[in-house]
């Protein structure tokens, strides 16, 4: 064995995943688990742990997986994780608690991602569920939505002894892990549906189709229902578009439509109902993780993609891991261009989308270089369908119908980062409602601090 390099992982054929909807990695075995967790230096000052937004043990799951007590891992991951079986798939590891592995020095970092899936997947199989909480406190919070943030408070919350109950604008609870993330990714109902269930096992109780605003507003909530505290993790789901001429012909999608309609609405399955135009030939707008799902969601629905992106591959946003896939599946990239207006045919449907090459200059306020457009060099690409996946912001709703309840430009919701106070009293926010779409793990993070500030706060009233 090779200490310094990774245990492979298998995988589907490109070719053959690239007409499928089942998940392209296959995970760890036992014995495989046990021959990567070895890699482990168990160091004794961890930094891989200040690396997770969530701060897992992970010396300590690895070392139990080392010892071949898989059911130990998987207690110990969910004393700080509601959700370890999702995160072990979509977290960007590679930025964040592997990017910090000692053993990544000399080598390559331990992969601490597969690990985590690997416990909580075999921790489902074998009908393992976390630790239920022994004291019930008589205080009462409502969440609201039923994404990783909003599931991960709750859970953290009816630990602590508190009667949680969430508010699902959806049908389905699991947010964007039920209606972003492709199934190809994050299978729906044996580890999505499975976390949840292992949350509600906690004593959370989760209502559907209760949109808050609408159905009941936040004030209700605290002064008819009896809520001590309310907690806003309703994401972020308003897509954005360029605001060029064509896009509002038929054939335009923003990147929320289209993976809602495949993979909630089940258009992928032929045995559904759900209509979707797959097109024949599809552009992407966007190079984050976003828009590499909908990409390969189009592959799979048997278009020909490319991807369009304004700077050049170097500053892709996506997951490596992501990219990596896509470009094996056949996902076309054009990099350093940018969509000026998206054709329209006689009969108001995409005809193609006008772009032009762009060239990188100084660095902007984020730091990476500035896209400037090349005069003269415009092109045609050829396109039936266009899908924008330029990220999204907070639907106003919420705080347009709570009184007190401040938001920034960006209709964002203003919460302190460490516990998640907004300006309302007694009224918590955290995930892409406050930040703006981002990613799985950090929403999660932002609904444990929100947990942490929630409790304090009841304990001092």
């Amino acid at each position: 064995m090779d200490v310094l390099k990774k245990v492979p992982v298998k995988e589907q054929d490109p070719k053959t995943r690239a007409a499928n909807f089942n998940e392209v990695c296959y995970g760890y075995s036992f014995e495989e688990a046990k021959q990567e967790a070895s890699r482990c230096l168990q160091c004794k000052n961890p930094k891989c742990v200040a690396g997770c937004p969530v701060s897992i043990n992970i010396p300590g799951f690895i070392k139990e997986i080392g010892n071949g007590n898989v059911e130990a891992a998987f207690q110990e991951i969910s004393k700080y994780s509601a959700l370890p079986a999702v995160c072990g798939r979509v977290c960007p590891q590679e930025s964040q608690c592997e990017q910090r592995c000692i053993r990544g020095i000399k080598g390559e970092p331990v992969a601490i991602g597969k690990l985590e899936r690997f416990a909580a997947d075999w921790a489902r199989e074998n009908k393992i569920q976390p630790k239920k909480p022994n004291t019930v406190n008589g205080s009462k919070v409502a969440v609201i939505g039923a994404g990783p943030s909003g599931l991960t408070c709750a859970g953290d919350l009816a630990k602590l002894g508190y009667e949680v109950t969430i508010f699902e604008a959806l049908h389905e609870p699991g947010g964007v892990l039920v209606y972003g993330i492709p199934e190809f990714r994050l299978p729906k109902n044996t580890v999505v549906k499975a976390e949840i269930e292992n949350v509600k096992a906690l004593g959370v109780k989760i209502e559907t189709n209760v949109i808050i605003g609408k159905s009941i507003t936040i004030d209700e909530l605290i002064e008819e229902e009896g809520f001590d505290a309310v907690f806003i993790g309703s994401g972020a789901g308003l897509p954005k578009f360029m605001g060029i001429p064509g896009e509002n012909a038929n054939g335009v999608f923003s990147a929320n439509e289209y993976l809602t309609r495949s993979n909630l609405m089940k258009a992928f399955d032929d045995s559904y109902d759900t209509p979707i135009i797959a097109g024949k030939k599809v552009a992407v707008v966007g190079s984050g993780n976003v828009a590499m799902d909908a990409a390969r969601t189009a592959l799979r629905l048997g278009a020909e993609v490319a991807i369009v992106y304004r700077r050049s591959e170097a500053e892709l946003p996506a997951r490596a891991e992501e990219v990596h896939h896509a470009k094996e599946e056949g996902v076309q990239f054009h990099t350093l261009s940018n969509p000026k207006e998206i054709l329209v045919n006689e009969n108001g449907w995409v005809s193609g989308m006008r772009c032009i090459r762009m060239e990188l200059g100084e660095p902007d306020e984020t730091g990476r270089r500035r896209p400037i457009e090349k005069k003269g060099s415009e092109f045609v690409l050829e396109a039936d369908t266009v899908i924008m996946a330029l990220g999204t912001s907070p639907n106003p709703l919420i705080a347009s119908t709570t009184d007190g309840l401040d938001t920034n430009k960006y209709r964002c919701i203003i919460a302190d980062e460490e516990n998640g106070q907004t300006t309302k009293m007694g009224v918590f926010a955290g995930g892409d409602a406050v930040t703006g779409s981002a990613t799985v793990i950090l929403a999660m993070g932002a609904g444990k601090a929100a947990a942490k500030g929630i409790n304090q706060y009841i304990q001092n009233k």
